[in-house]
């Protein structure tokens, strides 16, 4: 005989049988027919068997009464807490952007992968996290529409996105869930929305202007500048916020121009460069748009100026720029795993899982994995307003980068920004600092 009592989300071992009413808890002992004569009896739980009682009575009077217990220990040793849980991660897995979102999904992976192989436990239960991965193309339509099948999946944390327009655009989506969103972008906007699910991996805009300009005055003298940006949310503030820098540091601007980030005729801007005399050229074009630039600067031999940029022309592509204008380097808030004390360990691990070396910021979406782990450990709980509240309040350590702390607008309280020159086509750190 089986019996299916209603509780159905509810597994205590100390009383396994439980039955919900007016959203309490209360033992309940099943009620066996009499006569009953030698067998076995199996009463289920949700379908799963828990207990096997044998009688081996012929006959059996049951007299059977509820076992009183103090509502303040009624529910010990029981969990709402699944088996499994969900965390989401939302990047630009296709296009142009493949590489670098496969690498923030790379090192979810890598470190889900040995969370659950050293038996994850929340309070005590062993539990299973699982990576539903989507691809937002970096486009804020399609990430609208991957960030609530997430939503609508379960998941209870999301780390995503890489492109600051997208996770701008989808964070109330996330919000009004009360989901944790743990992104990598780099706008101050995305975390001026009155969100407290906003939560940013690295240092914003705001900083790396001021790594642009401080590092420019430095080094470059009077020189005079040419400002440029491909129209993105990202390109246009960075670009923005560089320019006030450098007039704060009575640096002169003299050509000030926006493209789109698919723009790669500069044939007329160069001439403009020229005729403006520009010797540095601050950029948050992409490195295709920065390589055709500086071919359109050859050109018309026009060379003796420097190109600084941000994130967009720190790749290996720009090695095919290399030794032909006097100097090129970026700014990044994303620091590269070999600058830190754990880093090779962490580089080591990524090549034998992967077969090839982080593309972008892999470190940082591993360090954010072991750091939303923590903070579900400290929730003791898998619901995502609890996880948010945790990650508030969590110093957490991050295996490659050390810790990873928020302010209560999610903004990373030890983020830094390192200034890089290409030198025989690689990427060398000049300098950093978290206060510019």
């Amino acid at each position: 005989m089986q019996l299916q009592f209603p509780c159905r989300k509810i597994y205590c071992t100390a009383f396994p049988y439980l039955k919900l009413a007016n959203g309490r808890a209360f033992p309940v002992t099943p009620r066996v027919p009499s006569p009953v004569y030698t067998q076995s009896q199996t009463f289920l739980l949700d379908g799963v068997s828990r207990m096997t009682t044998s009688l081996k009575r012929r006959h059996f009077t049951a007299g059977l009464a509820l076992v009183p217990l103090a509502a303040s220990g009624l529910l010990v040793g029981c969990s709402n807490i699944p088996d499994t849980i969900k965390i989401g991660v939302a990047q630009p897995l296709s296009g142009p952007l493949a590489a670098l979102g496969q690498d923030l999904l790379n090192g979810v992976n890598l470190a889900v992968s040995e969370l659950n192989k050293n038996n994850f436990s929340i309070d005590g239960k062993r539990v299973t996290l699982e990576v539903v991965a989507v691809d937002d193309r970096a486009d804020s339509a399609t990430g609208k529409t991957v960030a609530q099948q997430l939503v609508d999946a379960g998941v209870v944390a999301v780390i995503g996105h890489l492109n600051s327009g997208v996770s701008i655009d989808v964070a109330s989506i996330y919000g009004a869930k009360d989901i944790a969103q743990i992104a990598i972008s780099t706008n101050p906007k995305f975390t001026q929305l009155g969100l407290s699910t906003t939560f940013r991996m690295v240092a914003n805009d705001n900083l790396q202007a001021r790594a642009i300009g401080s590092f420019a005055a430095s080094q470059f003298g009077t020189a005079r500048y040419a400002a440029l940006d491909d129209g993105t949310p990202y390109g246009k503030g960075l670009t923005d916020g560089a320019v006030e820098q450098l007039k704060a540091e009575k640096r002169e601007v003299v050509v000030r121009q926006s493209f789109d980030d698919k723009t790669v005729a500069f044939d007329k801007l160069a001439q403009e460069i020229k005729a403006a005399n520009v010797e540095v050229i601050v950029s948050t074009l992409n490195d295709f748009q920065a390589i055709a630039l500086i071919e359109a600067l050859k050109k018309i031999d026009y060379t003796r100026v420097r190109l600084l940029g941000g994130d967009t022309v720190k790749t290996t592509d720009m090695g095919k720029a290399a030794g032909i204008i006097e100097g090129i380097y970026a700014t990044s808030p994303v620091l590269e795993a070999k600058e830190f004390v754990t880093g090779r360990q962490f580089l080591e691990k990524y090549l034998d899982a992967f077969k090839k070396p982080p593309a972008y910021g892999g470190h940082y979406s591993y360090d954010s994995m072991y750091v939303l782990s923590a903070a579900l450990q400290k929730a003791k709980s898998a619901k995502p307003k609890d996880v948010t509240a945790a990650m508030h309040a969590i110093n957490g350590y991050a295996p490659v980068t050390g810790t990873m702390t928020w302010d209560d607008k999610g903004e990373q309280r030890y983020a830094a920004v390192g200034v890089y020159e290409l030198r025989r086509g690689n990427w060398e750190l000049r300098m950093r600092s978290d206060r510019w």
